[in-house]
Protein backbone atom coordinates (compact mmCIF):
# COMPACT_ATOMS: atom_id res chain seq x y z
CA UNK A 1 0.00 0.00 0.00
CA UNK A 2 1.08 3.54 -0.60
CA UNK A 3 1.32 6.33 1.94
CA UNK A 4 -1.85 7.92 0.59
CA UNK A 5 -3.76 4.64 0.85
CA UNK A 6 -2.69 4.26 4.49
CA UNK A 7 -3.91 7.80 5.16
CA UNK A 8 -7.32 6.99 3.65
CA UNK A 9 -7.63 3.80 5.71
CA UNK A 10 -6.65 5.76 8.83
CA UNK A 11 -9.47 8.23 8.18
CA UNK A 12 -11.92 5.32 7.91
CA UNK A 13 -10.63 3.97 11.24
CA UNK A 14 -11.06 7.42 12.78
CA UNK A 15 -14.67 7.57 11.56
CA UNK A 16 -15.25 4.11 13.08
CA UNK A 17 -13.68 5.34 16.34
CA UNK A 18 -11.21 2.46 16.32
CA UNK A 19 -8.39 3.90 18.43
CA UNK A 20 -6.16 0.82 18.18
CA UNK A 21 -6.29 0.91 14.37
CA UNK A 22 -5.66 4.66 14.32
CA UNK A 23 -2.58 4.19 16.53
CA UNK A 24 -1.27 1.44 14.27
CA UNK A 25 -1.85 3.52 11.14
CA UNK A 26 -0.19 6.54 12.76
CA UNK A 27 2.94 4.48 13.40
CA UNK A 28 3.01 3.19 9.82
CA UNK A 29 2.31 6.60 8.28
CA UNK A 30 4.97 8.39 10.34
CA UNK A 31 7.62 5.82 9.39
CA UNK A 32 6.62 6.01 5.72
CA UNK A 33 6.85 9.80 5.81
CA UNK A 34 10.30 9.58 7.41
CA UNK A 35 11.42 7.15 4.72
CA UNK A 36 10.00 9.43 2.03
CA UNK A 37 12.08 12.35 3.32
CA UNK A 38 15.17 10.15 3.32
CA UNK A 39 14.53 9.09 -0.27
CA UNK A 40 13.98 12.55 -1.73
CA UNK A 41 13.34 12.43 -5.46
CA UNK A 42 12.33 8.77 -5.64
CA UNK A 43 8.97 7.13 -5.10
CA UNK A 44 8.47 4.62 -2.32
CA UNK A 45 8.11 1.06 -3.59
CA UNK A 46 5.76 -1.66 -2.42
CA UNK A 47 8.78 -3.34 -0.79
CA UNK A 48 9.51 -0.13 1.14
CA UNK A 49 5.96 -0.21 2.52
CA UNK A 50 6.29 -3.88 3.48
CA UNK A 51 9.59 -3.19 5.24
CA UNK A 52 8.03 -0.33 7.19
CA UNK A 53 5.05 -2.47 8.23
CA UNK A 54 7.45 -5.23 9.35
CA UNK A 55 9.40 -2.69 11.39
CA UNK A 56 6.22 -1.41 13.04
CA UNK A 57 5.19 -5.01 13.81
CA UNK A 58 8.56 -5.73 15.42
CA UNK A 59 8.39 -2.55 17.52
CA UNK A 60 4.85 -3.38 18.69
CA UNK A 61 5.92 -6.89 19.70
CA UNK A 62 8.83 -5.46 21.70
CA UNK A 63 6.52 -2.90 23.30
CA UNK A 64 4.05 -5.65 24.23
CA UNK A 65 6.81 -7.71 25.85
CA UNK A 66 7.79 -4.68 27.90
CA UNK A 67 4.21 -4.19 29.09
CA UNK A 68 3.91 -7.86 30.01
CA UNK A 69 7.16 -7.75 32.00
CA UNK A 70 5.85 -4.68 33.80
CA UNK A 71 2.55 -6.39 34.60
CA UNK A 72 0.45 -4.07 32.45
CA UNK A 73 -1.90 -6.55 30.77
CA UNK A 74 -4.40 -3.86 29.66
CA UNK A 75 -1.70 -2.07 27.66
CA UNK A 76 -0.54 -5.40 26.20
CA UNK A 77 -4.10 -6.13 25.03
CA UNK A 78 -4.20 -2.73 23.29
CA UNK A 79 -0.93 -3.62 21.52
CA UNK A 80 -2.50 -6.95 20.43
CA UNK A 81 -5.30 -4.99 18.73
CA UNK A 82 -2.74 -2.83 16.94
CA UNK A 83 -0.80 -5.93 15.88
CA UNK A 84 -3.94 -7.38 14.29
CA UNK A 85 -4.26 -4.25 12.16
CA UNK A 86 -0.58 -4.25 11.17
CA UNK A 87 -0.46 -7.97 10.29
CA UNK A 88 -3.18 -7.65 7.67
CA UNK A 89 -0.75 -5.60 5.54
CA UNK A 90 2.07 -8.13 5.66
CA UNK A 91 2.43 -10.63 2.81
CA UNK A 92 1.67 -14.27 3.55
CA UNK A 93 4.92 -16.02 4.42
CA UNK A 94 5.94 -19.27 2.78
CA UNK A 95 5.33 -22.37 4.87
CA UNK A 96 8.10 -24.76 5.82
CA UNK A 97 6.82 -27.26 3.23
CA UNK A 98 6.88 -24.62 0.46
CA UNK A 99 10.41 -23.65 1.48
CA UNK A 100 11.48 -27.30 1.39
CA UNK A 101 10.02 -27.75 -2.12
CA UNK A 102 11.86 -24.65 -3.34
CA UNK A 103 15.16 -25.84 -1.85
CA UNK A 104 14.80 -29.25 -3.50
CA UNK A 105 14.42 -27.54 -6.91
CA UNK A 106 17.83 -25.88 -6.56
CA UNK A 107 20.98 -27.46 -8.01
CA UNK A 108 23.35 -25.92 -5.45
CA UNK A 109 22.04 -26.61 -1.96
CA UNK A 110 24.89 -24.93 -0.07
CA UNK A 111 23.80 -22.57 2.69
CA UNK A 112 25.10 -19.35 1.04
CA UNK A 113 23.55 -20.25 -2.31
CA UNK A 114 20.15 -21.15 -0.85
CA UNK A 115 20.02 -18.09 1.39
CA UNK A 116 20.93 -15.82 -1.54
CA UNK A 117 18.23 -17.45 -3.70
CA UNK A 118 15.53 -16.82 -1.10
CA UNK A 119 16.74 -13.31 -0.34
CA UNK A 120 16.59 -12.33 -4.01
CA UNK A 121 13.43 -14.18 -5.10
CA UNK A 122 11.32 -14.17 -1.94
CA UNK A 123 12.26 -10.95 -0.15
CA UNK A 124 9.61 -10.14 2.45
CA UNK A 125 7.71 -13.35 1.74
CA UNK A 126 9.83 -15.75 3.75
CA UNK A 127 11.27 -15.98 7.24
CA UNK A 128 15.00 -16.42 6.64
CA UNK A 129 15.42 -18.17 9.99
CA UNK A 130 12.87 -20.77 8.87
CA UNK A 131 14.76 -21.22 5.58
CA UNK A 132 17.96 -21.89 7.48
CA UNK A 133 16.27 -24.38 9.85
CA UNK A 134 14.60 -26.16 6.92
CA UNK A 135 17.88 -26.36 5.01
CA UNK A 136 19.70 -27.84 8.01
CA UNK A 137 16.96 -30.47 8.45
CA UNK A 138 17.45 -31.78 4.88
Amino acid sequence: MTLEEFKKVKIEAMKARNSAAVSAYNAIISKLMLLKTEKVGTELTEQDSINVVKKVEKELIEEKEGYLKGGREESAKEIDLQLEVVKQYLPKLLSQEEIKQEILKLEDKSIPSVMKHFKINFAGKVDMKLVQETLKSL
